[in-house]
C-alpha cells in the first residue's frame, strides 16, 4: 500500500461524518397547523358573524343598552258648550314590584319598612308580602292611581325591588252633578259608563315612543329613535253646566223635599234639539266609589220608562186637529163625566160638561181626550205617537238608553185606545217626553236630541223632519198656557215675568195584576211662549209626603229650573204683565 493513501482512508473510516439538522419537524409542523387552523377558525367566524349573520350579535347588544319608553298620554277633556271642564285626566302613579329582584337583595327582611309601606297603603302588611312571595315573577301591582305625596313617601322607604311608574286619573271636577251623564272610567282609563264609554276611543290617543342609547350606569346617551303617538281627542258637550247644576240642585231638594224615590230633569234646547241640562237623584261622587251602588250610576232620564199620564193629553188634541175632526174652536160634550167602554169605565174626577180643546187640556179631561182619541182612525192616532218621536230613540245614542215600551196590537178595543189618550199603556223616558215637547214648540218639527257638539266623531243622526202641520202645533201651544194659569193643574208652574205652558201628568205604577199606591209625577213645558226657546220636563218618583199630585211636586221644580234657566241664558221676558223696563230695573237692583 502507499504511504501517501494511508492518511487518506484513515481518515475516511475513522473520523464521523456532521449531519445537518432538518427544519420540518413533526412538532414544528403541527404547531403550525395549530396555529394557522385557529386563524383560519378565527377568520371565519368573524366573517359570520360580520357577513352572513350579524343581527345576533346586534340584538345582544341592543338588549344591554337599548330601551323603549312610551312617552305619556292623556285621556281627552270633557266639556261644556262654553269651555268649563267636566272630565280631566290628572297625572298619578302606581306602585308595583319585581319579586325577583326583592328577593335576590334580601327586601323582605327589612321588616319595619314594610310595616311603613303597608300603612301607607292602607293593606294589611302580611297580605302586602305574600304579593311578592313568588322569586320568579318580574312585576306586581301593590297599588295603582296613588297621590304625590303618597308615591313621594314610597320612594324615600328605598325597599330594593319596589318601583314607581306613571299613569293618569280621571278626575271629574262637577262630582255628583254632572256623574251618571258623563260616567267613569276604570284604573287603566278606559271608560266604562256613560259618554265615558260611548267616545271611549276617540277620547283615549295612542301613546308616542321613544328608543334610547344608555351606557353601562343606566344613563341616556342618544335617542336613536322617536315615533308620536296619537293626541286623544277632546269632547265638547250640548250641556250648560250652570243650568246643569242649577237642575240638579232643585231636583235633590225636591227628592229630600217629597220623600221621594228618586228624581230626574231635562232641559232640551226647542231649535236645536241640544241638551242643555241632564240630571237625576240620588247621584254618586265619581271620584270616590267606594261605596256607590248601582242603582245611582243610572242616567234614569234615558234608561227608566215609565207610564207618563196626563203629560201625553195634548197628542190626542194634536191627532184630532191634524186628521180634521175637530176644529179649534170646536166644543166636546163630556157630559155626565163617564162613559163605559167594553164594560169598563172612562171618567174624570167630576163631571165637566162642555169643554174647548183648550179646557180638556187645562183641565186635564179623560172624557175630553178619549172622544177625540176615538174620533179619529186607529192607525193614524198611532202614527202621531210615533211621530211625535215615542217609542223610539232620541238620538243621543247614550249606553242603556230605552225605546220605551209599547205591545202594538192587530185589534185595539176603544177602551184600550181611550187609555192610551191620556197616557196609560205606554211607557216613555223623561228623553222621549221631551223630545215630543220639543217638536209641538218648534213648529212640529221633530229634532234629533244631541248631547255632544263636535262633528267628527258623532254616530249618524237622522234628519229633522215636519211631523204635524205648523197650524196643529202652534194651536196646542198656546193651549197649554192655560195649564199654568188661574183654573188649570200647575199653577205653581208659571215663571214670572215669562209665558210658560205644559201638562202635568200624575200616574200609578203599575204592578203584578195592575196599579199600586205609588206615583210618579210628571211635568213637561215649553217656555217663552211667544219665541219658545227650551223644554224642561221633571219626574218626581214615588213621593211618600203628603203631595203626590204633579201640580204639587213636579210643578214648582219645573219652575225654577225653568226660570233659572231663562235668565242664565239671557232670554228677555214675553209676560205682558211685565215690562221690559220693570225686568231691567229689577234685575239692575238684584231682585
Amino acid at each position: 500500500m502507499s504511504l501517501f493513501n494511508l492518511p487518506a482512508k484513515k481518515a475516511k473510516t475513522g473520523a464521523r461524518q456532521n449531519v445537518t439538522p432538518s427544519l420540518v419537524q413533526w412538532r414544528f409542523v403541527l404547531v403550525i397547523a395549530l396555529v394557522v387552523s385557529v386563524f383560519t377558525g378565527l377568520g371565519v367566524r368573524a366573517a359570520y358573524i360580520q357577513v352572513i349573520a350579524p343581527d345576533n350579535l346586534i340584538q345582544q347588544g341592543d338588549s344591554r343598552t337599548m330601551r323603549t319608553r312610551n312617552m305619556p298620554t292623556y285621556r281627552g277633556i270633557i266639556t261644556d258648550r262654553n269651555g268649563v271642564e267636566l272630565a280631566v285626566s290628572v297625572p298619578v302613579r302606581a306602585i308595583y314590584a319585581d319579586p325577583k329582584i326583592i328577593h335576590e337583595q334580601d327586601g323582605l327582611a327589612q321588616q319595619d319598612r314594610w310595616e311603613a309601606l303597608a300603612d301607607v297603603l292602607g293593606q294589611d302588611v302580611e297580605k302586602l308580602r305574600s304579593k311578592v312571595q313568588n322569586p320568579k315573577r318580574r312585576f306586581v301591582y301593590l297599588q295603582r292611581q296613588v297621590s304625590p305625596a303618597m308615591a313621594d313617601y314610597v320612594a324615600k322607604l328605598g325597599i330594593p325591588g319596589i318601583y314607581l311608574r306613571r299613569e293618569s286619573r280621571r278626575y271629574y271636577p262637577n262630582g255628583e252633578v254632572t256623574a251618571q251623564l258623563i260616567g267613569i272610567t276604570d284604573v287603566d282609563d278606559k271608560g266604562i259608563e256613560g259618554l265615558e264609554r260611548l267616545y271611549n276611543d276617540w277620547l283615549t290617543g295612542t301613546p308616542g315612543s321613544r328608543v334610547i342609547r344608555r351606557d353601562a350606569k343606566g344613563r341616556q346617551v342618544e335617542v336613536l329613535k322617536t315615533t308620536d303617538g296619537e293626541k286623544a281627542g277632546d269632547l265638547t258637550l250640548t250641556i250648560d253646566q250652570r243650568i246643569q247644576a242649577l237642575a240638579y240642585r232643585e231636583i235633590k231638594e225636591a227628592m229630600l223635599y217629597y220623600k221621594a224615590a228618586s228624581a230626574s230633569a231635562i232641559v232640551v234646547d226647542v231649535h236645536t234639539g241640544d241638551i242643555l241640562a241632564m240630571v237625576n237623584a240620588p247621584s254618586f261622587n265619581p271620584n270616590d266609589r267606594s261605596n256607590v251602588s248601582p242603582h245611582r250610576m243610572r242616567n234614569r232620564v234615558i234608561t227608566d220608562a215609565f207610564e207618563p199620564g196626563s203629560s201625553l193629553k195634548p197628542i190626542a188634541v194634536l191627532s184630532a186637529l191634524e186628521f180634521g175632526s175637530v176644529k179649534v174652536d170646536d166644543i166636546i160634550d163630556t157630559n155626565p163625566g163617564w162613559m163605559r167602554l167594553g164594560g169598563s169605565l172612562v171618567k174624570d174626577h167630576r163631571n165637566l160638561g162642555k169643554l174647548t180643546l183648550e179646557e180638556i187640556i187645562q183641565h186635564s179631561s179623560n172624557m175630553g181626550t178619549s172622544k177625540l182619541a176615538l174620533g179619529v182612525p186607529k192607525q193614524f192616532l198611532l202614527d202621531t205617537y210615533y211621530n211625535m218621536g215615542l217609542m223610539s230613540d232620541t238620538g243621543t245614542n247614550l249606553p242603556g238608553e230605552s225605546n220605551g215600551l209599547f205591545h202594538e196590537r192587530s185589534r185595539w178595543s176603544d177602551f184600550e185606545l181611550a187609555t192610551l189618550s191620556f197616557g196609560y199603556g205606554i211607557s216613555v223616558t223623561t228623553a222621549q217626553l221631551a223630545r215630543m215637547y220639543a217638536t209641538i214648540a218648534n213648529g212640529g218639527v221633530n229634532m234629533p236630541l244631541n248631547i255632544v257638539k263636535n262633528t267628527d266623531n258623532q254616530a249618524y243622526q237622522p234628519e229633522p223632519q215636519r211631523v204635524v202641520s205648523k197650524a196643529s202645533a202652534d194651536a196646542v201651544l198656546s193651549m197649554l198656557e192655560s195649564v199654568t194659569q188661574r183654573g188649570g193643574t200647575a199653577t205653581k208652574a208659571a215663571v214670572p215675568g215669562y209665558r210658560v205652558g205644559g201638562k202635568t201628568g200624575t200616574s200609578r205604577k203599575a204592578i203584578a195584576g195592575g196599579y199600586g199606591d205609588e206615583y210618579v209625577n210628571i211635568f213637561a213645558g215649553v217656555a217663552p211662549l211667544s219665541d219658545p226657546q227650551i223644554v224642561t220636563v221633571v219626574l218626581i218618583n214615588e213621593p211618600s209626603g203628603d203631595l203626590y199630585y204633579a201640580g204639587d211636586t213636579a210643578a214648582p221644580v219645573f219652575s225654577a229650573i225653568t226660570g233659572g234657566a231663562l235668565q242664565l241664558l239671557n232670554i228677555l221676558p214675553d209676560d205682558k204683565q211685565v215690562t221690559s223696563t220693570t225686568w231691567l230695573n229689577g234685575e239692575r237692583n238684584g231682585s
